[in-house]
């Protein structure tokens, strides 16, 4: 328990110090997280997609770090929310991962690997997003069988995942937020942004404290 916490503080103190005091070496070296994030965040659409029988036709990440998927069918519901939530609920379970199975690391990011090479080769869209994810998926395939940080990568890339889709309640899913208004009416998308935040907040604690609830229970 104490291993975990010790590594969550390490993880945030790296991404607090990188954001908020590193200045444009910090920005530079987070980039590629953010970029990450997009991806995590288009990706829950292309799975909400997937898993409601409809079909990914594209998906794109931008170099500013916006991005977009083009889906056909599927409950348009559940793809407008898996940009959001899913991202947040995958960034959730790589922090998991992290914490309470670490031998499981390094398979993790090897999944999250071949994710990104079907992702670039069947839903392509642009030479930039393919090329990045395949620099993406060399990059974490090579610490998953060449290092031994997967398991820090990976809590580190779960809880950055998190902090940013929290912080970026106002901003990123605002194309989402509209679409979301639209479809149901009523309530606004300025409400519906404040549910989703606390949506992905709870998630967060929960993943918390069910980290430190196992690993409790690990040491007993």
């Amino acid at each position: 328990m104490q291993k975990t916490l010790i590594r969550i503080f390490i993880a945030l103190g790296l991404y607090l110090g990188l954001t908020y005091l590193g200045g444009d070496i910090g920005r530079k070296i987070m980039y590629p997280i953010r970029l990450l994030v997009t991806f995590l965040h288009e990706f829950g659409h292309a799975f909400g997609a997937i898993i409601t029988g409809g079909d990914v036709l594209n998906l794109q990440v931008n170099a500013d770090g916006s991005g977009f998927t083009r889906t056909a069918g599927g409950n348009r519901a559940i793809i407008l929310l898996g940009g959001y939530i899913g991202s947040a609920i995958f960034g959730n379970l790589l922090l998991y991962i992290a914490s309470k199975w670490e031998r499981a690391s390094n398979t993790t990011l090897l999944i999250l690997s071949g994710i990104m090479v079907i992702s670039a080769l069947f839903w392509f869209n642009s030479f930039f997003t393919t090329g990045l994810l395949f620099v993406f998926a060399l990059v974490l395939a090579f610490i998953a069988l060449k290092t031994n940080f997967a398991s820090d990568v990976l809590m580190f890339l779960g809880l950055t995942s998190i902090l940013y889709i929290i912080q970026d309640f106002n901003v990123g899913p605002r194309s989402d937020l509209n679409a979301y208004a639209e479809l149901f009416v009523f309530p606004p998308a300025e409400v519906w942004m404040y549910i989703w935040l606390a949506v992905a907040v709870v998630l967060f604690l929960f993943n918390i404290r069910l980290i430190f609830k196992s690993n409790s229970s690990n040491v007993e």
